[in-house]
């Protein structure tokens, strides 16, 4: 069955980093659009970044360009995430998710529901 399990968040001053990992397995890693979105309290859940492994094309929310960089391990099945110059307002639980539109088109702005599958979360507390 499907699994996605995320990992490394935690709490870092402002200005920190912090490297998120998303371990996968249950589908064909190597050909999907797997993507990373964020939910603040009483906040919707936003995309943040998205990377299209058959290819590498990655895509970004606005608000963390040129901080934020998606990649992908497609020998380990892996997804991350690295967060630089982090601010309060990137806390926020993080999630994985993957399957989303063929080829990673308009990966940020799709419906959640386009995402077949999603996983637990992890907090990322920036203070």
């Amino acid at each position: 069955h499907v699994q996605l399990v995320e990992s490394g968040g935690g709490s870092v001053q402002a200005g920190g980093s912090l490297r998120l990992s998303c371990a996968a397995s249950g589908f064909t890693f190597s050909t999907t659009c797997l993507a990373w979105f964020r939910q603040a309290p009483g906040k919707e859940r936003e995309g943040v970044a998205a990377i299209y492994t058959g290819g590498g094309y990655t895509y970004y929310a606005d608000s963390v360009k040129g901080r934020f960089t998606i990649s992908r391990d497609n020998m380990k099945n892996t997804l991350y995430l690295q967060m630089n110059s982090l601010k309060p307002e990137d806390t926020a639980m993080y999630y994985c998710s993957a399957e989303g539109p063929p080829y990673c088109l308009q990966a940020l702005r799709v419906p959640e529901s386009d995402y077949k599958y999603w996983g637990q979360g992890t907090q990322v507390t920036v203070s």
